[in-house]
């Protein structure tokens, strides 16, 4: 994303966290840069982290980008969910 005003553009479905609006998936680099910032975005819940992590994948088909890791938990650095408290 060039701005944040083409950023606040997008609808919430272009973001891999919609009701946070974290992670665009719009473009293949986009998708990998979801990946690796995976485990850094916080206050989400584990179903929140499910549907986001099936946004990535299919944007990951869509784009061409392959994806390497069997499932989100295997990218979260300390194995430990971030959920909300």
């Amino acid at each position: 994303m060039a701005t944040i005003k083409k950023r606040s553009r997008l609808p919430a479905e272009r973001f891999a966290f919609t009701k946070k609006r974290k992670e665009p998936i719009t473009d293949a680099r986009h998708v990998r840069n979801a990946v690796a910032r995976f485990d850094q975005v916080k206050g989400v819940t584990d179903a929140e982290r499910d549907a986001a992590w099936k946004r990535i994948r299919a944007a990951a088909r869509k784009f061409g980008v392959d994806i390497h890791v069997v499932g989100w938990r295997s990218l979260m650095k300390n194995r430990k969910t971030s959920r909300r408290r």
